[in-house]
């Protein structure tokens, strides 16, 4: 099921996703002026086998190795963007157990060309800029689509289903083969429960303010609140 939370669209079948991108912009902007996309959102499969504690990865310096079980019991945020707003939602809802996970990725647009070395100081100078430094686990930049993809967004991507069908410009996408879970741009997002299993996918252009409450949700229903 795809919720389109926070806006006038209700709710839509996956059925219907292709059509939706044609339809909803044209007709429905969301309050926050972003279109329907603003608040894209599904739930997970509940019948995948494994769990991300079988997987791990790098370091934004490449010193060290974190298997993602060393996150047991925690809330999991994945995330292949970097940017202030993650900041915020780290330091809110960090006391709360969620975990944010940076993983920057070249595969969109070419906007993460630099090395490794060069991302960090990316961040504080340059973009987005006035010293900048993120609160959150950044890991080795690396493709989250194709034939080289990391294993953990293999598990991610299989785990849910894919918020939207269309891939948009194709002159911007590199990485082959093209398959229909693909994550089609950055900003794309994964909760994972305390148990390690996916729970929901975002829609690269939702609001981190509609993430923040669907996450609050989730936490209520689990009883995750506290303090």
């Amino acid at each position: 099921m795809v919720y389109v939370g926070g806006s006038t669209c209700g709710k839509l079948s996956p059925s219907f996703q292709s059509l939706y991108i044609y339809i909803c912009p044209l007709y429905i902007p969301s309050p926050s002026g972003d279109m329907c996309f603003d608040v894209f959102q599904v739930d997970c499969y509940d019948s995948i086998p494994g769990t991300v504690y079988n997987y791990g990865a790098l370091s934004i310096h490449g010193d060290e190795y974190i298997p993602f079980q060393k996150y047991a019991g925690k809330l999991l945020l994945f995330v292949n963007y970097l940017g202030k707003k993650l900041n915020a939602l780290q330091t809110e809802l960090g006391r709360y157990g969620l975990v944010v996970l940076g993983f920057p990725c070249n595969q969109f647009g070419k906007q993460e060309p630099g090395e490794n070395s060069e991302i960090l100081p990316g961040l504080r100078y340059v973009r987005p800029g006035g010293g900048f430094t993120p609160n959150f686990q950044l890991f080795q930049k690396g493709d989250v689509n194709g034939e080289t993809e990391q294993r953990v967004y293999t598990f991610l991507k299989n785990s849910c289903p894919p918020v939207i069908e269309n891939f948009g410009d194709p002159n911007k996408l590199f990485w082959s083969p093209l398959k229909i879970h693909d994550i089609k741009w950055n900003f794309e997002k994964f909760l994972v429960g305390t148990d390690g299993k996916p729970v929901m996918r975002w829609y690269h252009r939702t609001n981190v303010a509609t993430v923040k409450s669907d996450i609050l949700r989730y936490m209520r229903k689990q009883n995750l609140l506290y303090g």
